[in-house]
């Protein structure tokens, strides 16, 4: 905009003059009043190609009329316009611009308008040298092109005259202890309850209307604004991050933005500024339709923390018998220190409540994914009737013993127990009992104090505090050491229990689910598992059937995993063969279920068809029947354990690895490499083996 293309506003021009220019929140109900056709504000700015310098707030329920005669509302001091150019309107809902037969023409967005046309935000109506756009908001409004109206640039190197700066401070004299000024307590305690209004604000919106109205109130400021950079700026940030949140005015003048230069002096030194004859000023210099008014003062604070700004408070005044003073600049200073900690605080609840948001979202989707995972798959009369047992288990909060080999699914069982039970919704927490010593499984189960032994360096929440309101699963139980388990028991028994090195009784609400592997009678009769631990956790006992027994299901399982891994690899598997479903069904499965889903997931990751064959499955050989000549050894069990007759024989387990190792070197046809991966061992392992047996003559 040309430096002589001023506009100012004629507010005796205004049918219904309204108090307040700026956004509204949905609390004040202001909205609805201005904007009877509820379609909410809309707003005309002045653009200059390098930053927005006025607002001027639409109505809905007036014509706004632009030219350069003294009794449009918009006035234009540009000899290029017309006396009465144009006028914007609201009709049925919609904006509109319309050209009074100028004699310089009327643009819109690069094209010359004729009659009435539609505005849409962001267009960019040109009147000689005069640049403005129309918006409906002023988070981001931007004009044609690629320019945005909403986000000022920089200066573009053109040096910028430092204003007459009368007073600068970065502290509030009158918080300071010790104040003898008469009006502090009073001053102090309308802060307080600013300050606590502010804390219970919801919303940035909300915040910028709690200020703007108590600065109207405190201080003498014709206009008020606050103008904030987004959440994604780091924390030092520049004019050019500013945008325009909110502003009021006393007369319905329009809001002129603070200049570049004062807001980088206010944002570099984080210190609030009192400013006096500003009228050389290019951006702070404000005219009314006669060219007469000045802003006399003018004062701009930062808003923020000690580790971050987040923006500026402006306020100016027009009255040259009234101007801000020390006592404004201070008071403004203090409600922007208040504004940049409630600021802090409701940004991070954002993030917090953004972020739970975020991790329910992928919480949910997991347990989606892992439903099918979760289930107890099968139609065997054993797994049928394991599901009507957790079924009636899961009703009460009864304790549970779930036995069964290793790989049966006891985990899996446990959590089916928690996921039908009232406690679905707490946590389901896991520990093995088998993996930890003494000392770390208490520590594990129970918590340490800070200090309670070497290495404890801090307070640690013990598994059963974390499964407060849930399940917690012990599985492997038969390990726990005597110490353990008589703290265990008195636990079980409804006692508080304390974590190490501390005194303060702690009490929880856990389900129990224990599984074990073990003979734990056996373990009874020899002293090394408590009898009344042993009854206080078989309440109600379940039995994981082994795989062996349920030999229906093997199909079923088989499929299900190969569909799953399929859709982690995205490999193209249609299914199994016959010969290769054959040779699964006749396999019995020593590693139970646990062995059938690693054995697929191998098979999927190797597998070059479409089509799983009875060659791509590579099974230890330890669970081979003796009727499955696709397995290597078919005249004798791999692992040696029984003859051709079925008589078990007793041999030394270095035959038996022996054996087994010189029988995958053949199926391999000599391909150690091969052969070392299928029996999971290092390259060097089996060379080192195989030297071995050549020096024993054997191989």
């Amino acid at each position: 905009m040309a430096a002589d293309a001023f506009f100012g506003v004629n507010i005796g021009e205004c049918d219904r003059p309204c108090k307040t220019h700026g956004i509204m929140s949905e609390e004040s109900g202001s909205e609805a009043a201005a904007f009877p056709d509820g379609k909410g504000p809309a707003y005309l700015l002045t653009w200059d190609g390098r930053s927005w310098r006025d607002v001027v707030r639409l109505r809905a329920d007036q014509v706004t009329t632009i030219g350069r005669s003294s009794t449009n509302r918009v006035v234009l001091q540009d000899q290029s316009a017309s006396r009465n150019h144009c006028e914007i309107f609201c009709a049925e809902g919609i904006w509109r611009l319309r050209d009074h037969g100028s004699r310089n023409g009327t643009s819109l967005d690069g094209r010359r308008v004729s009659g009435d046309v539609d505005l849409v935000a962001g267009a960019e109506i040109r009147i000689g040298s005069c640049r403005l756009i129309f918006t409906r908001t002023l988070e981001r409004p931007t004009g044609s092109g690629e320019e945005s109206a909403g986000v000022p640039e920089s200066s573009g190197g053109q040096e910028e005259v430092e204003p007459g700066i009368l007073h600068a401070t970065a502290t509030a004299e009158f918080l300071v202890s010790g104040s003898e000024r008469a009006e502090s307590s009073a001053l102090l305690a309308r802060l307080y309850q600013l300050g606590l209004q502010m804390g219970a604000a919801e919303s940035v919106q909300r915040l910028t209307d709690l200020v703007i109205s108590s600065l109207a109130r405190e201080t003498v400021a014709g206009i008020s604004a606050v103008l904030l950079a987004g959440p994604e700026c780091g924390p030092t940030i520049s004019p050019v991050d500013l945008q325009l949140t909110g502003w009021y005015s006393q007369r319905d003048l329009p809001y002129r933005r603070v200049s570049d230069n004062l807001s980088r002096i206010v944002l570099g030194r984080r210190e609030a500024i009192l400013a006096k004859d500003v009228a050389d000023d290019r951006q702070l210099s404000m005219f009314d339709s006669l060219g007469e008014m000045r802003a006399l003062s003018v004062i701009c604070a930062p808003i923020g923390t000690g580790e971050q700004t987040f923006g500026v408070i402006h306020l100016y005044s027009t009255n040259p018998e009234n101007p801000l003073n020390r006592d404004d600049l201070e008071f403004t200073l203090a409600v922007a220190n208040q504004f940049g900690v409630a600021l802090s605080g409701l940004r991070q609840r954002e993030t917090l409540a953004t972020d739970l948001r975020r991790v329910q979202s992928a919480n949910k989707q997991l347990r989606a994914e892992l439903g099918d995972e979760q289930q107890l798959h099968g139609e065997s009369t054993s797994i049928r009737q394991l599901r009507e047992q957790i079924q009636l288990i899961a009703e009460t909060d009864a304790t549970v013993l779930v036995r069964g080999e290793s790989g049966c699914g006891k985990e899996l069982i446990a959590r089916s127990v928690h996921q039908q039970s009232a406690r679905r919704e707490g946590p389901f927490v896991c520990v093995n009992c088998a993996a930890l010593n003494e000392s770390l499984l208490e520590s594990e189960l129970f918590g340490h104090e800070k200090g309670a032994f070497t290495g404890a360096t801090d307070r640690r929440v013990g598994r059963f505090e974390q499964a407060d309101g849930g399940t917690l699963f012990l599985d492997e139980v038969g390990e726990m050491s005597a110490a353990v388990q008589a703290k265990f028991l008195r636990m079980l028994e409804g006692h508080p229990f304390e974590r190490i090195g501390g005194r303060e009784q702690i009490q929880v609400d856990v389900r129990i689910v224990a599984a074990t592997n073990r003979d734990l009678e056996a373990a009874v009769e020899d002293g090394s598992f408590r009898k009344d631990l042993y009854f206080r956790l078989q309440v109600a006992e379940v039995t994981a059937a082994p795989l062996r027994e349920r030999g229906e299901d093997i199909r079923l399982l088989a499929e299900s995993f190969l569909r799953r891994f399929v859709q982690r690899t995205g490999r193209r598997i249609a299914g199994f063969s016959e010969d290769a479903m054959g040779r699964l069904v006749g396999y019995s499965w020593p590693g139970n279920v646990r062995e059938l889903q690693n054995t697929i997931e191998r098979t999927v990751i190797l597998c070059r068809g479409e089509v799983i064959r009875a060659e791509d499955l590579q099974l230890s050989g330890l669970g081979v029947k003796s009727g499955d000549s696709g397995a290597a050894g078919a005249t004798r069990d791999v692992a040696g354990e029984r003859d051709i007759a079925g008589v078990f024989v007793e041999r030394p387990l270095a035959d038996v690895e022996r054996e087994h190792i010189l029988a995958m070197l053949e199926r391999t046809g000599g391909n150690k490499s091969r052969a070392a991966q299928i029996l999971g061992i290092e390259r060097s392992t089996l060379d080192r083996k195989l030297k071995r047996y050549e020096e024993q003559g054997g191989a």
